[in-house]
């Protein structure tokens, strides 16, 4: 009678010890890149000022400098892992990326399956188109017609917007690097993006002009893209980020792409 009744009671704490085991939280991205000392970085490459893959192999950016700051923090190396808008959240999920940085907008479809740091900038949805045709395309009336020629990125928030309110207008895809020559050569008449890009781009590429910069369609806003349920990870981005912006160290590297007001 007693063998049974420690039996009983052996089986009860084996099974609690496997119940504590279970429920042990998995480790922290944060523990992962202290120890490994590699930091796995998703970016596009693609999308300017933001983040840019060079012809010679580098990449160049606002985020791209924050990346390598963000590593220093955590006395470890970048792995740039390279990806695309379409395939960003996917190779979140599957573990490919610590972080991924590169001009990401925050959306409710991205929260519900990752995590998203504190907010970076407000920056909306606005035309970009040549600036010959300025007058043509200020409002989503103007733009939503069947002979407007618009022309996006794959797999964004911008083509998320033209099909949410310009369904009836043309829409055509190209690579973000050379999308922008096809506006100034004719072959497409609007471009919808973020007031940033366009502004970066009307500045680099004469004859391209940005619309309403200030007036956006659509409220945006910038973060990094972090793993879900990691709340660990999630608390020391947000506090390097808070750190960066409360010295100033953060409006440096955006002025060294963007003109900053005061400055």
């Amino acid at each position: 009678m007693k063998s049974l009744k420690y039996s009983a009671i052996a089986t009860l704490l084996c099974g609690l010890s496997n119940m504590a085991l279970a429920e042990e939280p998995a480790a922290s991205h944060l523990d992962k890149v202290l120890q490994g000392g590699q930091l796995a970085v998703c970016t596009t490459g693609d999308y300017k000022p933001y983040t840019f893959l060079r012809e010679d192999g580098e990449y160049e950016g606002i985020d791209i400098e924050m990346a390598r700051s963000l590593a220093q923090s955590l006395g470890a190396k970048i792995q740039w892992v390279p990806t695309t808008w379409k395939t960003l959240m996917p190779d979140m999920i599957a573990g490919k990326c610590d972080i991924a940085m590169g001009g990401i907008s925050v959306t409710l479809e991205r929260q519900k399956k990752a995590f998203f740091s504190n907010m970076l900038d407000i920056d909306g949805k606005i035309p970009l188109t040549r600036c010959e045709d300025h007058a043509l395309y200020q409002t989503i009336e103007q733009i939503n017609q069947p002979s407007v020629r618009l022309i996006e990125p794959a797999g964004g928030t911008n083509e998320a917007f033209v099909h949410a309110y310009l369904p009836k207008a043309q829409l055509a895809f190209h690579d973000n690097k050379t999308i922008f020559q096809q506006l100034l050569d004719k072959k497409a008449d609007v471009m919808i993006t973020d007031s940033s890009e366009a502004l970066y781009q009307q500045k680099r590429m004469p004859g391209l002009c940005a619309i309403n910069p200030a007036q956006y369609m659509q409220y945006g806003e910038k973060a990094y893209l972090l793993p879900r349920d990691d709340a660990t990870w999630k608390g020391f981005v947000d506090q390097w980020l808070h750190l960066n912006k409360a010295t100033g160290a953060y409006q440096t590297v955006v002025g060294h792409w963007l003109a900053v007001p005061g400055q």
